[in-house]
């Protein structure tokens, strides 16, 4: 059958692609071999969220005695309720891909979907029956699965990735996550919080190397001071099967050690799903396990794109979501079914966040990054425990860290940890976004009490006019 736009892949980036292409008035088909909504609505950002509240809810219960309220008998964590509890919610959001794909009339091609060098896209179907699919626009979609590491080949028990992490059948007593990003943090969080002994070890000299210093110094001492074992300049050599768990040889800057656990989980990032989907027949460029695009997320070939997790940028959802937009858009106005070239996204104004407790959130640059860059700056912390919110809550732990430019007034980058911050960092991605300074940002009033007003704080610190500390 011939469509106008062909995604293959149905994860954020590809869904989203697919909904804007119908609402253009294209006639739309999306390939998924497996659920919609890929692996962030059904193994990734959605169901680890319900882990994770479930863990904040089992630690709320805990303490409950913080806050005035008494409860008879032992809060328990019960773990396959909480395993059934993400699998629901996962469920029920990729039911409502579903109803997404039917309210905007896109045809859904179960199956794995290949390029076939004839601006088509073949769908193999779980039966083995191949159909051929032809459109003047295809988009590639097919984001990515956790990287596996040659000395800890994940064999799905002793070895285990985040897909088996959200679904053990069992508990185990001790873990050892190998990695500190996202991934790695979030699920030491959840598996400490519900009793299970765990230890990081990164390879990096700080855990979430990706975020400021700062950041990276905070979580560590709340990791340590809730008993999680942090390992830094460390790495996993090998692991060997031990009974019913494992043995793993840690590599550390004072010789090689060893950690006994009942399973592994293997948090090292990820690797791009651009193997087996037809890139050859077409020869499209790629460039380190990335398919080469412009601004406008087309490859070498008319009529070919990709987004999401398989080219450069950052991997994250809402990161696919705006290029799956851009790119529709901008095929649509070279058809003249849009207005209005879209404007290219920049990168370095995207937000990211970590869901551990502390959460982290942060966008631009890092205190590190801004002086490499050679600016002057200006630099404001503040703390939560200084904050009538948070600590009303009982949630003061944590700050907001400013970077702000000394000469002009930009606001170079944000950087935060504590309760709810993945809900407080759009303030300043609007605010780069439209190029506000901090004097324009101090001429703004902030509600009190509230989490977001310690970004005001924050720069009245880095001015040397601090109210509230």
């Amino acid at each position: 059958m011939a469509y106008d736009v062909i995604v293959v892949g149905s994860g954020p980036g590809g869904y989203v692609a697919a909904i804007r292409a119908a609402q253009l008035g294209y006639k739309t088909a999306i390939v998924e071999r497996e659920s919609l909504g890929g692996i962030c609505l059904n193994w990734g950002c959605i169901p680890t969220k319900a882990l994770l509240k479930s863990a904040q809810v089992f630690e709320y219960v805990s303490h409950a005695q913080d806050y005035g309220v008494t409860i008879a008998g032992e809060a328990k964590a019960d773990f396959a309720a909480m395993i059934k509890r993400s699998r629901g919610v996962a469920d029920k959001m990729s039911k409502g891909i579903q109803f997404l794909m039917r309210k905007n009339k896109i045809d859904v091609l179960a199956g794995m979907g290949k390029l076939n060098g004839k601006k088509e896209v073949e769908v193999t179907g779980a039966d083995g029956k191949t159909t051929a699919h032809a459109a003047k626009h295809i988009i590639l979609a097919t984001g990515a699965r956790s990287r596996q590491l040659p000395n800890l080949p994940i064999d799905g028990k002793k070895i285990i990735g985040y897909r088996e992490a959200m679904s053990l059948p069992t508990q185990p007593k001790s873990m050892i996550v190998v990695g500190s990003g996202a991934i790695g943090v979030e699920f030491a969080y959840f598996y400490h919080s519900v009793g299970t002994k765990v230890t990081i070890v990164e390879f990096m000299p700080r855990i979430v190397p990706v975020e400021d210093e700062d950041i990276s110094k905070e979580l560590e001492k709340s990791f340590k001071k809730k008993g999680i074992e942090v390992m830094t300049n460390a790495s996993v050599e090998k692991v060997e099967g031990k009974g019913n768990g494992v043995v793993a040889t840690v590599k550390t800057a004072t010789g090689n050690i060893s950690l006994e656990a009942d399973v592994v989980l293997s948090a090292v990032g990820v690797s791009t799903n651009i193997e087996g989907i037809g890139l050859e027949a077409l020869n499209i460029k790629t460039e380190k396990d990335k398919v080469a695009v412009d601004k406008y997320y087309k490859t070498n070939v008319e009529g070919i794109y990709a987004i999401g997790d398989i080219v450069p940028g950052q991997a994250l959802a809402h990161v696919a979501m705006k290029e799956a937009v851009i790119c529709v858009e901008a095929f649509a106005n070279k058809d003249g079914k849009f207005a209005h070239a879209p404007e290219a996204l920049d990168y370095g104004n995207v937000p990211g966040c970590t869901y551990c407790t502390p959460e982290i959130a942060s966008v631009g640059m890092t205190e590190k990054q801004a002086k490499e860059a050679g600016y002057e700056i200006k630099v404001g912390k503040f703390p939560f425990s200084a904050s009538g919110k948070a600590t009303a809550a009982g949630a003061g732990e944590g700050f907001v860290k400013v970077i702000l430019d000394a000469k002009y007034g930009e606001w170079l980058g944000t950087h935060m940890i504590g309760a709810n911050v993945t809900e407080v960092i759009a303030e300043t991605v609007t605010a780069r976004k439209l190029e506000t300074t901090y004097h324009e940002q101090l001429d703004t009033i902030f509600p009190h009490p509230t989490m977001s007003e310690a970004v005001k704080d924050a720069i009245e610190v880095a001015l040397g006019e601090a109210i509230h500390l």
